[in-house]
């Protein structure tokens, strides 16, 4: 099962921690449509579990997203996409370039994310997989916020359990 988004498109994956976005988006997509804030952490401060660094990678990757996106290319925001003003702001950047916008929402279990989350190198608490599972937006709450297209991965679909290519 191929995952394809029409070329240009602004991608946001929406899940807890632990649920694959990560592995899914560097399986599915090459490394520079992909914008991720832990990234931008951890070149701030050699750590990406540093939550003070959040506004520098916040402003790093708002840059990248608006030279990314007024040059047309496609986009993949990899975060837990959990709140809906972080997402508003997405699609207004979307709105803005006039991208299409798209969400692949993982909808995983959070027995699943604990698991892989105790696999990660950085382990987050439970309390907060916890705190975002209350989080975690439907698929026709993302499309009345906006989004054109919402794709669900659940820990079966072909797409997450086997490498994708949608270039």
């Amino acid at each position: 099962m191929n995952i394809t988004f029409e070329p240009g498109s602004l991608i946001v994956l929406v899940g807890g921690s632990g649920a694959g976005k990560t592995a899914f988006a560097t399986r599915s997509w090459p490394t520079t449509w992909r914008l991720s804030l832990d990234d931008y952490r951890e070149m701030a401060t050699n750590s990406v579990a540093d939550q003070s660094a959040t506004p520098v990678a916040d402003q790093i990757q708002t840059l990248l997203l608006d030279a990314r996106l007024s040059r047309s290319l496609t986009t993949v925001i990899d975060s837990t996409g959990l709140y809906a003003h972080v997402r508003a702001g997405l699609l207004a950047r979307a709105r803005y370039w006039q991208r299409p916008i798209a969400a692949v929402l993982f909808d995983v279990s959070l027995e699943r994310r604990r698991l892989q989350n105790l696999a990660r190198e950085r382990v987050v608490p439970d309390h907060v997989l916890l705190d975002q599972e209350r989080l975690v937006p439907t698929a026709d709450q993302l499309l009345a916020e906006g989004f054109a297209r919402v794709e669900t991965i659940t820990a079966t679909s072909p797409a997450y359990l086997e490498p994708a290519h949608s270039h």
